[in-house]
């Protein structure tokens, strides 16, 4: 605790052991006891020697995972914080105090449950107290309940006159003191056989030299006990300073507890992470700085030197009542699951998986799974992202998805697409069927039945059955159609671009074409994409976007990109991505800027700036506008 109060950087937490943590350190003394000549001395048959056992495999486990967690902060690991959503910590820190409930029933009922690590341990540990149920000893659970409803009420009534207390009620301190008088004046373990916590040493505890043995076969475990300390730590240190907000370092922390966990490990200590129910109790008891923790942990020196004994009769299960009453914060953020239902489903998904997952699996596996799960709902994001075509609001210079605006105005022969996520290799396909859902016709097969028709006029005008005059096509054979055999035909040649040089006119796709040329008319000119949303492109999704570009140009449909940055079209120029067909002069800044253009190129609404200004600068051009005027150098505001 006196390290943390220099090295860490949560004002609220209380370092201590975690009864999750509790249980896998346990799990490791068990495991590790097989190695009867641990220390150099034969200690079966010899409780002393055992107990000094189990101690120095806790201590040599305690000062690794201490080594661990300090080696991954110098390193600068606690970057994996960063994928901790605050869904994710809600649900984690819920699963948590669940598991501390759990832990603490046994206690409650004094029923002997036997320690559990693995996935679904919570499920075996109910089982054990629920076949036991019987042994229930109801000195201990009428305490427990008494303590409980005290507890709770005393919460309540500092929660409501905290603005009128000059501090809040220390219940827990009064019932503490409380309870060992009880105990001791009315001799409750003799007469009613509760658990209490027994003899206490006194004194300070010399160093102990870690085992050997320990440090080279308990590596996996240590890492184990150490990613779960900080996790369960930076979560409910996340859920205070989100609280009130102030920040906390994750590469910090994890010195903080490496180094607390190696001077514990060091001095017999147990692995230490946040003691779940102090913190709470530290925070509603008016702590806001880790002076707190010194003021706890010179109090705990005291005891451990001198008054020790006075705690002796305090029953377990007083204890674990006291946990359990302060759990209420953690419990109660159940509560959070339906309002995030209705602000993000994602986040809500995330809350319950993670919940679920931490309960079920442990909180190790689980915490692995639910940051992997919350992963994948990001590549499930933007795999699938919101695409939109947006029209022009309020005859303004916004513009905004059609869906949303009644008084919305889209420009003849432009259609405006949105993606709003990155491209990539895993959605390149769902941004292409959206783009040509959002255009209504699929330029391939535009572009395919035109250089079918194209074949078609040049066999005909060598066979010398289609003539040209000014108002059109004149079939001088009506028995064409059979003229004409595309069992020839690769699709490779029909995706060319169309080449009409040869010909002695130009072809009008949407105009009247011979009997029976079936090609599909279309009344878009111009495809203006919204880029401003995507942030990166991979190198597979670069092939894909000029795919598509290409097809669209090859039908005479320009394509320009808003909302690019210098980056992103550096990354381009790099990979190749421009060639004659696809330009680096289809980039502009804005939505407007490209409709402008558009306007200008197709000879719509513009007129000269004024006729008897004829010396002026090509550039000093003016777009009429519905009575509106903009000069492009000296006006930057645009009406329609």
């Amino acid at each position: 605790m006196i390290v943390y109060l220099f090295l860490g950087t949560s004002r609220h937490i209380s370092v201590g052991p975690f009864p999750v943590l509790s249980m896998m350190v346990g799990a490791v003394v068990v495991a590790q006891q097989g190695n009867s000549n641990i220390n150099g001395t034969e200690t079966a048959g010899n409780s002393s020697l055992l107990d000094e056992e189990k101690v120095t495999i806790s201590a040599t486990i305690t000062l690794l995972a201490g080594i661990i967690q300090l080696i991954m902060g110098i390193l600068q690991i606690g970057f994996i914080v960063n994928y901790f959503s605050e869904s994710l910590i809600s649900g984690f820190t819920t699963a948590a105090a669940i598991h501390v409930l759990v832990s603490q029933l046994k206690f409650m009922l004094q029923i002997s449950v036997p320690s559990h690590t693995d996935p679904f341990s919570i499920f075996k540990v109910l089982e054990s107290i629920f076949t036991n149920i019987e042994k229930t000893n109801i000195a201990d659970l009428v305490t427990s309940l008494i303590i409980l409803v005290i507890v709770s009420t005393v919460k309540e009534i500092n929660t409501k006159f905290k603005d009128k207390l000059p501090a809040p009620i220390p219940i827990e301190l009064i019932l503490t003191v409380i309870a060992a008088g009880v105990s001791y004046a009315c001799d409750l373990k003799g007469k009613f056989d509760v658990a209490v916590i027994g003899e206490m040493e006194s004194g300070f505890k010399a160093p102990i030299t870690p085992s050997l043995k320990v440090l080279q076969t308990g590596i996996g475990d240590a890492f184990s006990i150490a990613i779960v300390a900080f996790a369960v730590a930076f979560s409910v240190a996340s859920v205070y300073s989100i609280k009130y907000d102030y920040p906390i370092d994750g590469n910090q922390e994890l010195i903080a507890f490496g180094v607390g966990n190696i001077f514990g490990g060091a001095f017999r200590g147990f692995a230490a992470s946040t003691a779940l129910s102090r913190s709470a109790i530290q925070e509603s008891t008016g702590g806001k700085t880790q002076i707190a923790g010194l003021i706890s942990a010179v109090i705990v020196l005291i005891v451990m030197m001198a008054i020790g004994f006075l705690l002796e009769p305090v029953q377990k299960s007083v204890l674990a009542a006291l946990s359990l009453g302060n759990l209420k914060g953690m419990l109660m953020q159940f509560k959070d699951v339906p309002t995030l239902w209705k602000k993000d489903k994602y986040d809500c998904v995330i809350w319950v998986f993670t919940f679920l997952a931490a309960v079920i699996l442990g909180l190790g596996l689980g915490l692995a799974a639910s940051v992997a799960f919350q992963l994948l709902t990001i590549v499930f994001r933007t795999q699938f992202p919101q695409c939109s075509t947006l029209a022009n609001v309020g005859r303004s210079n916004i513009y905004k998805n059609k869906k949303d605006y009644p008084d919305i105005y889209e420009p003849e022969g432009v259609k405006i697409f949105k993606c709003s996520a990155p491209i990539y290799f895993a959605n390149t396909s769902f941004f292409r069927r959206k783009l040509f859902e959002a255009v209504g016709f699929n330029p391939v097969r535009i572009l395919r039945k035109r250089n079918k028709a194209l074949k078609k006029i040049r066999k005909m005008m060598k066979e010398g059955l289609l003539q040209i005059t000014p108002k059109g096509f004149i079939v001088t054979d009506s028995k064409f159609t059979n003229i004409y055999d595309n069992s020839d035909e690769k699709i490779e040649e029909l995706d060319q671009p169309i080449m009409t040089a040869d010909l002695p006119f130009q072809i009008d796709w949407n105009g009247n074409l011979p009997v029976n040329f079936e090609v599909p008319q279309i009344n878009l000119h111009s495809l203006i994409l919204d880029f401003s949303a995507v942030s990166f492109l991979d190198v597979s999704s670069m092939r894909s976007l000029k795919s598509i570009l290409q097809e669209f140009l090859r039908i005479e449909v320009d394509v320009y990109i808003i909302g690019c940055d210098e980056d992103f079209v550096e990354k381009l120029e790099c990979c190749g991505f421009f060639d004659q067909e696809v330009t680096s002069s289809m980039f502009f800044l804005t939505i407007h800027d490209a409709v402008l253009h558009i306007w200008m190129k197709k000879d719509y609404f513009i007129s000269k700036s004024d006729p008897n200004q004829d010396n002026e600068s090509k550039d000093h051009f003016i777009i009429n506008t519905n009575g509106g005027l903009r000069n492009r150098e000296r006006v930057s505001e645009t009406k329609f």
